[in-house]
């Protein structure tokens, strides 16, 4: 049985951090270029074509070298892909499937999973990226900022942040198949006990996405001292979970009650020339095009002060230079049915607002278990390997120009 601990009531100093409870984090991907990324695949394959059949000097120019790549610099294949090592102007290789990702909070995109076109991919967070892995994304703190601080996905998050100082990726295990929680050693053991129930890093995930809020020292989240509480805010991020994960790991795709979902009333056309919304008829006004219902709290949900869907519409419209601009003529079908799917998350998310700011509320209210106390349990400070990648390596991995890599 884990040691009893005492709660405490204090000011934010005394609050555990998320930098205590899931220790091991991954700064955001650096790209280095904008064309390596795309609403669409297809895109992708366009741009990797162009840039292949290049003459050398048009390559170089097209390829937007940074000090850290260039077309001749040999890098080693991520792991779990099997694309060349090295230098793309003597050898590109076969194009590689592109992989989705999450870029920014909730802007689903795709990615070239080529090293040697990345400038910072984390190789570290490839290792462990599978069906089991969850990503908890930090926003940025901005202050006086209302939106949510903190987000989870299925997929490879970049850590883009739409305003602010980028925050962490702390992905939810440590190795590969769900194996070995990125938690605090001795954290759920003190917890089951605390509340006399059973609890997994799931729970502390869920519970952390309900009730974590915002500091300039970092994300906090106060613990209950209570079961009521726990199971409660557990329940709550467990429907947080849900939406955001956008129906992985066999769960089911959000969708509004039947009166509520959003239709496109009229077609958008080939190139929007701007998006807007009228409160009024609860419209989303495309260009031409008209998606409607739209619920208010969709279109205002904002990220570090950005709201969400004017991000989305942008990054797909705005003017590009280079191979960034190589995409398609007009507005892909598929696009806009992503564009009713993140109105629908937008506005489930809105939706559980109240419950999350009444969870809240109640935290403020009561005695919560402080740093000293974790401190006093053993469970703080956590120890220094906890911070750093585990081994997960089984197999040899492709180093640069075809060396196997000794990690």
């Amino acid at each position: 049985m884990a040691a009893r601990v005492a709660a405490g009531v204090g000011g934010d100093d005394a609050l555990p951090l998320l930098d205590d409870l899931m220790p091991w984090s991954v700064r955001p991907l650096r790209t280095g270029r904008p064309w390596v990324t795309a609403a669409e695949a297809a895109s992708l394959r366009a741009r990797w074509d162009l840039l292949a059949g290049a003459e050398r000097a048009d390559q170089e120019r097209l390829f937007r070298p940074s000090r850290s790549r260039t077309p001749l610099t040999p890098a080693a294949a991520l792991p779990g892909r099997s694309t060349g090592t090295g230098a793309f102007a003597r050898h590109p290789g076969p194009y590689p499937e592109p992989v989705r990702i999450l870029h920014g909070p909730f802007d689903e995109q795709w990615l070239i999973p080529d090293h040697r076109l990345l400038d910072a991919a984390r190789p570290e967070m490839w290792r462990v990226a599978d069906g089991h892995q969850i990503f908890a994304v930090e926003h940025g703190y901005v202050p006086q900022d209302d939106g949510p601080c903190l987000s989870a996905t299925a997929l490879l998050p970049d850590g883009h942040a739409p305003a602010g100082r980028p925050g962490r990726i702390r992905p939810l295990y440590r190795r590969p198949g769900g194996q070995e929680p990125n938690l605090a050693p001795g954290l759920p053991a003190l917890l089951s006990d605390r509340y006399g129930t059973a609890v997994s890093a799931e729970s502390v995930l869920a519970w952390i996405l309900a009730a974590a809020r915002p500091s300039a020292a970092g994300l906090l989240v106060p613990l209950p001292t209570g079961g009521d509480l726990w199971a409660r805010g557990v329940e709550l991020g467990q429907e947080l979970l849900r939406l955001q994960l956008r129906g992985a790991r066999g769960g089911e795709r959000p969708r509004l009650p039947g009166g509520r979902r959003p239709y496109v009333r009229a077609p958008i056309q080939p190139r929007p020339d701007g998006i807007r919304y009228d409160a009024e008829e609860e419209v989303l006004v495309v260009g031409e095009g008209r998606v409607s219902p739209v619920p208010a709290a969709a279109w205002d949900f904002r990220v570090g002060g950005v709201r969400m869907l004017e991000l989305w519409f942008e990054r797909r419209t705005a003017a590009a230079e280079g191979l960034a601009a190589v995409g398609p003529r007009g507005w892909p079908r598929e696009r806009t049915s992503e564009l009713l799917e993140l109105i629908t998350v937008l506005a489930l998310l809105a939706g559980l607002g109240p419950r999350q700011e009444a969870l809240r509320d109640t935290l403020g209210r009561t005695g919560t278990l402080t740093r000293d106390a974790l401190r006093t349990a053993g469970v703080l400070p956590v120890p220094a390997s906890a911070r750093r990648p585990a081994s997960v390596l089984d197999h040899r991995e492709e180093g640069p120009e075809g060396q196997f890599a000794l990690l």
